[in-house]
């Protein structure tokens, strides 16, 4: 069998970033699939799933109430590594392009303080499993470490 786009990425020298992770045509539309890269790979402890739970739960409630890209909003979900999401939108897109929706994401998970959207018995099969505190810690690091001073360094795969 042929290994997968997303097994081909040297995963030894990549950083956390934004990335396009690839390009698939459905139909007439582009759904473009990003790696939005929260850890280094292999060198760096995983997110814990409670934190990588409340995330996905938050980034998912804001990407698709946002006024401009909530039409194009196809999935938001974690990477099963739990280094970081994958965003997928309806439209052929390049990394840089949502560099302002994904700072503004972040924003919103670093500043939330309420009650994390969906996380009771009736609407999540995994209720219980959240962490808020830690989500709003490491949204607060991606956007000091990565997403406040990103450049093409972490908008490209490294080749």
């Amino acid at each position: 069998m042929e290994k997968i786009t997303s097994f081909t990425i040297d995963h030894i020298r990549l950083q956390p970033g934004i990335y396009v992770s690839r390009k698939d045509k459905v139909g007439n539309e582009t759904i473009t699939t990003f790696d939005l890269r929260m850890t280094s790979p292999n060198e760096e402890p995983v997110m814990n799933t409670a934190e990588v739970h409340t995330i996905e739960h938050l980034g998912a409630t804001f990407l698709r109430n946002h006024p401009e890209f909530k039409d194009q909003v196809i999935y938001f979900g974690p990477m099963g590594c739990r280094t970081g999401f994958y965003l997928l939108l309806a439209g052929d897109y390049a990394s840089a392009d949502i560099v302002p929706l994904i700072r503004q994401m972040y924003e919103f998970i670093r500043d939330y303080k309420d009650e994390v959207p969906g996380a009771s018995p009736m609407d999540c099969g995994n209720y219980l499993d959240m962490n808020l505190p830690m989500a709003n810690y490491l949204a607060n690091r991606y956007l000091e470490q990565v997403l406040y001073g990103i450049d093409d360094s972490r908008l490209i795969y490294p080749a």
